[in-house]
Protein backbone atom coordinates (compact mmCIF):
# COMPACT_ATOMS: atom_id res chain seq x y z
CA UNK A 1 0.00 0.00 0.00
CA UNK A 2 1.11 3.64 -0.79
CA UNK A 3 -0.05 6.23 2.04
CA UNK A 4 0.70 10.04 1.13
CA UNK A 5 0.06 12.21 4.25
CA UNK A 6 -1.08 15.67 3.11
CA UNK A 7 -0.36 17.86 5.71
CA UNK A 8 -0.10 21.72 6.88
CA UNK A 9 3.14 22.88 8.14
CA UNK A 10 2.14 22.50 12.51
CA UNK A 11 4.07 19.99 14.47
CA UNK A 12 0.76 19.25 16.34
CA UNK A 13 -1.06 18.34 13.23
CA UNK A 14 2.23 16.22 11.79
CA UNK A 15 3.09 14.72 14.96
CA UNK A 16 0.36 11.71 14.63
CA UNK A 17 1.17 11.35 10.96
CA UNK A 18 4.91 10.56 12.15
CA UNK A 19 3.87 7.81 14.42
CA UNK A 20 1.26 6.09 12.08
CA UNK A 21 3.69 6.47 8.58
CA UNK A 22 5.91 4.62 10.79
CA UNK A 23 3.69 1.90 11.66
CA UNK A 24 2.86 1.20 8.28
CA UNK A 25 6.43 1.67 6.87
CA UNK A 26 7.42 -0.92 9.54
CA UNK A 27 4.47 -3.14 8.20
CA UNK A 28 5.99 -3.07 4.62
CA UNK A 29 3.87 0.05 3.09
CA UNK A 30 5.32 2.80 1.54
CA UNK A 31 4.58 6.31 3.20
CA UNK A 32 4.99 9.99 1.43
CA UNK A 33 4.16 13.43 2.97
CA UNK A 34 3.30 16.63 0.47
CA UNK A 35 2.93 20.01 2.54
CA UNK A 36 5.35 22.89 2.51
CA UNK A 37 8.68 21.43 2.52
CA UNK A 38 10.79 23.67 4.37
CA UNK A 39 8.75 22.93 7.42
CA UNK A 40 8.22 19.42 6.89
CA UNK A 41 11.78 18.90 6.86
CA UNK A 42 12.24 20.03 10.18
CA UNK A 43 9.47 17.98 11.67
CA UNK A 44 9.67 14.97 9.89
CA UNK A 45 12.37 12.42 10.93
CA UNK A 46 15.06 11.82 8.28
CA UNK A 47 14.78 10.24 5.24
CA UNK A 48 11.05 10.70 5.20
CA UNK A 49 10.22 11.63 1.18
CA UNK A 50 8.88 15.00 0.99
CA UNK A 51 6.85 16.24 -2.24
CA UNK A 52 6.63 19.62 -1.92
CA UNK A 53 3.29 21.73 -1.61
CA UNK A 54 2.11 25.45 -0.54
CA UNK A 55 5.42 26.63 0.06
CA UNK A 56 4.30 30.21 -0.88
CA UNK A 57 0.37 30.50 -0.47
CA UNK A 58 0.70 34.19 -2.23
CA UNK A 59 1.68 31.79 -5.27
CA UNK A 60 -0.10 29.94 -8.03
CA UNK A 61 -4.03 29.67 -7.68
CA UNK A 62 -6.86 27.16 -9.04
CA UNK A 63 -5.40 25.54 -12.47
CA UNK A 64 -1.54 26.52 -11.62
CA UNK A 65 1.07 23.55 -11.42
CA UNK A 66 3.68 23.97 -8.91
CA UNK A 67 7.12 22.42 -10.08
CA UNK A 68 9.25 20.18 -8.50
CA UNK A 69 7.00 17.92 -6.79
CA UNK A 70 8.01 14.75 -8.35
CA UNK A 71 11.10 14.80 -6.12
CA UNK A 72 12.03 14.48 -2.61
CA UNK A 73 13.14 17.25 -1.15
CA UNK A 74 15.74 18.51 1.92
CA UNK A 75 14.87 21.91 3.32
CA UNK A 76 13.66 25.24 1.12
CA UNK A 77 14.16 28.40 3.02
CA UNK A 78 10.76 29.71 4.82
CA UNK A 79 7.86 28.63 6.08
CA UNK A 80 7.46 27.49 9.53
CA UNK A 81 10.25 26.12 11.84
CA UNK A 82 10.27 22.62 13.61
CA UNK A 83 8.04 23.80 16.51
CA UNK A 84 5.26 25.39 14.25
CA UNK A 85 6.56 28.71 15.35
CA UNK A 86 8.71 31.35 12.84
CA UNK A 87 11.61 30.47 10.63
CA UNK A 88 13.36 33.70 9.30
CA UNK A 89 10.84 35.64 6.94
CA UNK A 90 8.34 34.29 4.46
CA UNK A 91 4.43 34.30 4.35
CA UNK A 92 4.24 32.26 7.41
CA UNK A 93 6.80 34.02 9.74
CA UNK A 94 4.38 36.92 8.92
CA UNK A 95 1.30 35.38 9.53
CA UNK A 96 2.53 34.99 13.28
CA UNK A 97 3.08 37.97 14.18
CA UNK A 98 -0.44 39.10 13.00
CA UNK A 99 -2.16 36.44 14.64
CA UNK A 100 0.32 35.79 18.38
CA UNK A 101 -1.61 38.61 19.75
CA UNK A 102 -5.55 37.77 18.95
CA UNK A 103 -8.54 36.23 20.31
CA UNK A 104 -11.93 34.79 20.40
CA UNK A 105 -13.99 35.18 17.35
CA UNK A 106 -10.84 37.42 16.00
CA UNK A 107 -8.32 34.39 15.82
CA UNK A 108 -10.66 32.14 14.07
CA UNK A 109 -11.67 34.74 11.52
CA UNK A 110 -7.66 35.31 10.73
CA UNK A 111 -7.29 31.54 11.11
CA UNK A 112 -9.38 30.57 8.04
CA UNK A 113 -9.11 33.91 5.65
CA UNK A 114 -4.93 34.78 6.41
CA UNK A 115 -4.08 31.13 6.93
CA UNK A 116 -6.52 27.92 5.92
CA UNK A 117 -7.51 29.21 2.50
CA UNK A 118 -4.58 30.54 1.29
CA UNK A 119 -2.82 27.55 2.14
CA UNK A 120 -5.37 25.46 0.27
CA UNK A 121 -4.98 27.15 -2.57
CA UNK A 122 -1.30 27.20 -2.50
CA UNK A 123 -1.30 23.56 -1.77
CA UNK A 124 -3.54 21.88 -4.98
CA UNK A 125 -1.11 22.81 -7.63
CA UNK A 126 1.95 20.65 -5.59
CA UNK A 127 -0.16 18.01 -3.82
CA UNK A 128 -1.97 17.57 -7.11
CA UNK A 129 1.84 16.98 -8.79
CA UNK A 130 3.09 14.69 -5.57
CA UNK A 131 -0.19 12.36 -6.19
CA UNK A 132 1.01 11.76 -9.93
CA UNK A 133 4.57 11.28 -8.82
CA UNK A 134 3.33 9.25 -6.13
CA UNK A 135 0.65 7.25 -7.07
CA UNK A 136 -0.90 6.85 -3.61
CA UNK A 137 -3.44 4.21 -3.48
CA UNK A 138 -4.98 6.31 -0.05
CA UNK A 139 -4.54 9.78 1.46
CA UNK A 140 -4.40 10.45 4.80
CA UNK A 141 -5.49 13.99 4.79
CA UNK A 142 -5.12 16.72 7.61
CA UNK A 143 -8.50 18.44 8.76
CA UNK A 144 -6.98 22.07 8.17
CA UNK A 145 -5.23 20.57 5.12
CA UNK A 146 -8.05 21.04 2.62
CA UNK A 147 -6.16 20.57 -1.11
CA UNK A 148 -5.68 17.15 -0.09
CA UNK A 149 -9.84 16.22 0.03
CA UNK A 150 -10.13 18.49 -3.49
CA UNK A 151 -6.67 16.99 -5.23
CA UNK A 152 -8.33 13.35 -3.94
CA UNK A 153 -11.30 14.14 -5.53
CA UNK A 154 -10.20 15.28 -8.89
CA UNK A 155 -8.29 12.68 -9.26
CA UNK A 156 -10.45 9.71 -7.95
CA UNK A 157 -7.82 8.84 -5.15
CA UNK A 158 -9.22 7.37 -1.70
CA UNK A 159 -9.20 10.22 0.86
CA UNK A 160 -9.28 9.67 4.78
CA UNK A 161 -9.26 12.66 7.70
CA UNK A 162 -6.89 12.94 9.70
CA UNK A 163 -8.30 14.77 12.82
CA UNK A 164 -4.89 15.91 15.01
CA UNK A 165 -7.73 18.20 17.24
CA UNK A 166 -10.90 17.08 18.24
CA UNK A 167 -12.39 20.04 18.19
CA UNK A 168 -13.87 19.89 14.62
CA UNK A 169 -16.26 16.65 15.97
CA UNK A 170 -17.50 18.79 19.01
CA UNK A 171 -20.11 20.96 17.32
CA UNK A 172 -17.61 23.67 18.11
CA UNK A 173 -20.39 26.34 16.85
CA UNK A 174 -23.57 25.22 18.75
CA UNK A 175 -24.23 27.78 20.59
CA UNK A 176 -22.99 30.33 18.01
CA UNK A 177 -24.90 29.76 15.10
CA UNK A 178 -23.44 32.37 12.97
CA UNK A 179 -19.92 31.78 13.50
CA UNK A 180 -20.99 28.28 12.74
CA UNK A 181 -22.61 29.65 9.13
CA UNK A 182 -19.56 32.11 8.37
CA UNK A 183 -17.15 29.19 8.29
CA UNK A 184 -19.39 27.01 6.54
CA UNK A 185 -19.17 29.40 4.16
CA UNK A 186 -15.32 29.98 4.14
CA UNK A 187 -15.31 25.81 2.77
CA UNK A 188 -18.03 26.49 0.64
CA UNK A 189 -16.07 29.27 -1.24
CA UNK A 190 -12.96 26.94 -1.38
CA UNK A 191 -14.55 24.66 -2.94
CA UNK A 192 -16.84 26.65 -5.31
CA UNK A 193 -13.17 27.81 -6.76
CA UNK A 194 -11.88 24.90 -7.42
CA UNK A 195 -15.23 23.66 -9.37
CA UNK A 196 -17.17 21.91 -6.69
CA UNK A 197 -19.80 24.26 -5.92
CA UNK A 198 -23.00 22.64 -4.95
CA UNK A 199 -20.83 19.39 -4.40
CA UNK A 200 -22.86 18.73 -0.99
CA UNK A 201 -19.47 17.31 0.56
CA UNK A 202 -16.93 18.29 3.64
CA UNK A 203 -13.41 18.22 2.69
CA UNK A 204 -12.53 18.30 6.60
CA UNK A 205 -14.71 14.76 7.30
CA UNK A 206 -14.51 12.14 5.01
CA UNK A 207 -17.14 9.39 4.70
CA UNK A 208 -14.46 6.53 4.29
CA UNK A 209 -13.03 6.66 7.68
CA UNK A 210 -11.84 9.36 10.16
CA UNK A 211 -8.85 8.50 12.34
CA UNK A 212 -9.54 10.60 15.66
CA UNK A 213 -6.36 11.07 17.86
CA UNK A 214 -7.97 10.95 20.77
CA UNK A 215 -10.94 8.63 23.19
CA UNK A 216 -14.71 9.26 24.31
CA UNK A 217 -12.93 8.83 27.93
CA UNK A 218 -11.64 12.82 26.92
CA UNK A 219 -13.88 13.99 23.97
CA UNK A 220 -17.02 12.77 25.69
CA UNK A 221 -19.90 9.97 24.33
CA UNK A 222 -18.96 9.06 21.23
CA UNK A 223 -22.37 8.63 20.42
CA UNK A 224 -24.28 9.98 17.40
CA UNK A 225 -20.59 9.06 15.70
CA UNK A 226 -21.16 6.99 12.61
CA UNK A 227 -19.11 3.46 12.29
CA UNK A 228 -16.39 5.22 10.04
CA UNK A 229 -14.75 7.52 12.87
CA UNK A 230 -12.11 5.38 14.46
CA UNK A 231 -11.01 6.76 17.84
CA UNK A 232 -7.45 5.59 18.14
CA UNK A 233 -6.01 8.02 20.95
CA UNK A 234 -3.01 9.96 20.35
CA UNK A 235 -0.34 8.61 18.07
CA UNK A 236 3.24 9.31 19.77
CA UNK A 237 6.11 9.08 16.86
CA UNK A 238 10.08 10.07 16.37
CA UNK A 239 10.77 13.71 17.04
CA UNK A 240 13.33 15.95 15.87
CA UNK A 241 16.51 15.77 18.22
CA UNK A 242 15.59 17.02 22.10
CA UNK A 243 17.15 19.84 23.89
CA UNK A 244 19.75 19.09 26.19
CA UNK A 245 18.36 18.92 29.64
CA UNK A 246 19.83 19.22 33.25
CA UNK A 247 18.19 16.47 34.26
CA UNK A 248 20.11 16.29 37.57
CA UNK A 249 18.54 19.52 38.88
CA UNK A 250 15.34 17.78 39.05
CA UNK A 251 14.51 18.01 42.42
CA UNK A 252 13.61 14.56 43.87
CA UNK A 253 12.24 16.26 47.17
CA UNK A 254 9.24 18.72 45.35
CA UNK A 255 6.67 17.80 43.31
CA UNK A 256 7.21 18.73 39.88
CA UNK A 257 5.31 21.30 37.35
CA UNK A 258 5.81 21.40 33.49
CA UNK A 259 4.56 24.59 32.52
CA UNK A 260 4.16 25.13 28.29
CA UNK A 261 2.59 27.49 26.43
CA UNK A 262 3.86 25.60 23.25
CA UNK A 263 5.64 27.05 20.87
CA UNK A 264 3.41 29.95 19.12
CA UNK A 265 1.92 31.35 21.59
CA UNK A 266 4.89 31.71 23.94
CA UNK A 267 5.25 35.22 23.04
CA UNK A 268 1.88 36.10 24.10
CA UNK A 269 2.75 34.93 27.69
CA UNK A 270 4.73 37.61 29.14
CA UNK A 271 1.57 38.25 32.14
CA UNK A 272 1.26 34.50 32.14
CA UNK A 273 4.31 33.83 33.29
CA UNK A 274 4.55 36.64 35.85
CA UNK A 275 1.56 35.16 37.67
CA UNK A 276 3.14 32.00 37.40
CA UNK A 277 6.46 33.34 39.24
CA UNK A 278 3.74 34.37 41.89
CA UNK A 279 2.47 31.16 42.33
CA UNK A 280 5.81 29.46 42.28
CA UNK A 281 6.66 31.42 45.09
CA UNK A 282 3.86 30.95 46.92
CA UNK A 283 4.40 27.45 46.78
CA UNK A 284 8.00 27.64 47.20
CA UNK A 285 8.65 24.52 49.60
CA UNK A 286 6.30 22.22 47.54
CA UNK A 287 6.88 22.37 44.34
CA UNK A 288 9.51 22.81 41.66
CA UNK A 289 8.10 24.21 37.87
CA UNK A 290 10.09 23.75 34.78
CA UNK A 291 9.01 26.45 32.69
CA UNK A 292 9.35 26.41 28.82
CA UNK A 293 9.71 30.34 27.92
CA UNK A 294 11.92 32.19 26.59
CA UNK A 295 14.23 33.77 29.66
CA UNK A 296 13.94 37.39 28.14
CA UNK A 297 10.20 37.05 28.84
CA UNK A 298 10.56 35.57 32.44
CA UNK A 299 13.28 37.44 33.96
CA UNK A 300 15.48 36.79 36.77
CA UNK A 301 13.45 33.02 38.98
CA UNK A 302 13.82 31.85 42.07
CA UNK A 303 16.47 28.55 42.59
CA UNK A 304 13.19 26.26 42.31
CA UNK A 305 12.14 27.39 38.82
CA UNK A 306 13.92 25.49 35.81
CA UNK A 307 13.31 27.96 32.67
CA UNK A 308 14.17 26.47 29.59
CA UNK A 309 13.81 27.52 25.73
CA UNK A 310 12.61 24.15 24.93
CA UNK A 311 12.53 20.81 26.72
CA UNK A 312 12.65 17.00 25.46
CA UNK A 313 8.75 16.57 26.24
CA UNK A 314 7.90 13.02 25.91
CA UNK A 315 11.11 11.81 28.08
CA UNK A 316 10.47 14.53 30.61
CA UNK A 317 6.70 13.70 31.34
CA UNK A 318 7.33 10.60 33.13
CA UNK A 319 9.03 12.80 35.73
CA UNK A 320 6.42 15.28 36.27
CA UNK A 321 3.35 15.71 38.85
CA UNK A 322 1.33 17.69 36.89
CA UNK A 323 1.51 19.75 34.00
CA UNK A 324 0.10 23.44 33.35
CA UNK A 325 -0.57 24.17 29.61
CA UNK A 326 -2.41 26.30 27.29
CA UNK A 327 -4.60 23.64 26.01
CA UNK A 328 -3.18 22.61 23.04
CA UNK A 329 -4.12 19.08 21.55
CA UNK A 330 -1.11 17.35 21.51
CA UNK A 331 0.12 18.87 24.76
CA UNK A 332 -3.01 17.97 26.18
CA UNK A 333 -2.74 14.00 25.16
CA UNK A 334 0.43 14.01 26.05
CA UNK A 335 0.37 14.45 29.76
CA UNK A 336 -2.53 12.53 30.13
CA UNK A 337 -0.79 9.69 28.12
CA UNK A 338 1.03 9.91 31.44
CA UNK A 339 -1.66 9.97 33.36
CA UNK A 340 -0.89 13.99 34.80
CA UNK A 341 -3.74 15.92 35.82
CA UNK A 342 -3.46 19.60 34.46
CA UNK A 343 -4.02 22.87 34.53
CA UNK A 344 -5.25 24.77 31.56
CA UNK A 345 -5.41 28.33 30.63
CA UNK A 346 -6.71 28.37 26.41
CA UNK A 347 -5.66 31.58 24.33
CA UNK A 348 -7.47 30.67 21.48
CA UNK A 349 -8.64 28.45 18.72
CA UNK A 350 -9.51 25.01 19.66
CA UNK A 351 -7.77 25.22 23.25
CA UNK A 352 -10.94 26.51 24.97
CA UNK A 353 -12.65 23.57 23.38
CA UNK A 354 -9.84 21.34 24.46
CA UNK A 355 -9.81 22.82 28.16
CA UNK A 356 -13.77 22.27 28.42
CA UNK A 357 -12.92 18.26 27.44
CA UNK A 358 -10.49 18.81 30.48
CA UNK A 359 -12.43 19.82 32.76
CA UNK A 360 -15.71 17.67 32.22
CA UNK A 361 -13.49 15.01 32.15
CA UNK A 362 -12.49 15.71 35.94
CA UNK A 363 -9.08 15.89 34.78
CA UNK A 364 -7.84 19.23 35.62
CA UNK A 365 -8.83 22.81 36.14
CA UNK A 366 -9.37 25.44 33.37
CA UNK A 367 -8.27 28.93 34.27
CA UNK A 368 -8.68 32.24 32.40
CA UNK A 369 -5.43 33.11 30.22
CA UNK A 370 -5.71 36.85 30.51
CA UNK A 371 -6.65 37.10 33.83
CA UNK A 372 -4.97 34.55 35.90
CA UNK A 373 -3.37 35.84 38.89
CA UNK A 374 -0.86 34.50 41.38
CA UNK A 375 -3.40 33.27 43.57
CA UNK A 376 -6.04 31.77 41.50
CA UNK A 377 -3.01 29.58 39.53
CA UNK A 378 -1.49 28.55 43.04
CA UNK A 379 -4.96 27.59 44.25
CA UNK A 380 -5.33 25.53 40.65
CA UNK A 381 -1.97 23.74 41.33
CA UNK A 382 -2.94 23.12 44.90
CA UNK A 383 -6.23 21.38 43.59
CA UNK A 384 -4.69 19.13 40.91
CA UNK A 385 -1.54 18.05 43.25
CA UNK A 386 -3.96 17.67 46.40
CA UNK A 387 -7.27 16.64 45.29
CA UNK A 388 -6.88 12.66 43.74
CA UNK A 389 -9.77 13.04 41.63
CA UNK A 390 -7.83 14.54 39.19
CA UNK A 391 -5.57 12.33 38.99
CA UNK A 392 -8.10 9.71 39.14
CA UNK A 393 -9.28 10.97 36.33
CA UNK A 394 -6.29 11.75 34.35
CA UNK A 395 -5.24 7.78 34.67
CA UNK A 396 -8.62 6.75 33.26
CA UNK A 397 -7.88 8.78 30.71
CA UNK A 398 -4.28 7.10 30.18
CA UNK A 399 -6.19 4.04 30.01
CA UNK A 400 -8.37 4.35 27.51
CA UNK A 401 -5.50 5.58 25.30
CA UNK A 402 -3.45 2.84 26.11
CA UNK A 403 -6.63 0.64 25.10
CA UNK A 404 -7.68 2.37 22.12
CA UNK A 405 -4.21 1.75 20.06
CA UNK A 406 -2.79 4.89 18.95
CA UNK A 407 -0.72 4.39 15.70
CA UNK A 408 -1.08 0.88 15.45
CA UNK A 409 -4.77 1.08 15.36
CA UNK A 410 -4.49 3.50 12.88
CA UNK A 411 -2.95 1.78 10.42
CA UNK A 412 -4.64 -1.52 10.77
CA UNK A 413 -7.86 0.84 9.95
CA UNK A 414 -6.01 1.97 6.85
CA UNK A 415 -4.63 -1.35 5.67
CA UNK A 416 -8.48 -2.81 5.63
CA UNK A 417 -9.44 0.44 3.27
CA UNK A 418 -7.51 -1.04 0.41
Amino acid sequence: MRVLFTVPPLAGHVNPTVAVGAELAARGHEVAWTGPASALARLLPSPARILPAGEDPGGPGPGAEEPGAEEPVARVPGALDAGGGRAGGGYYAGLHDRWRDLRGVGALRFLWEEALIPLARAMVPGVALAVRAFEPDVMVCDQQALAGPLVARRLGVPWVTSASTSAELTRPFADFPKVGEWVAGQVSGLLAEFGESGAGWDPRFSDRLVLVFSTPELLGSCEGFAPHYAFVGPAFGARPAAPDFPWQRLDPQRRRVLVSLGTLNQEAGARFYRAVLGAAERLAGEVQLVLVAPAALVGEVPGHVLVRASVPQLELLPHLDAVVCHGGHNTVCEALAYGLPLVVAPIRDDQPIVARQVALAGAGVRVRFGRTGAEELRDALTAVLDDPGPRRAARRIQASFAAAGGAAAAADRLEKLI
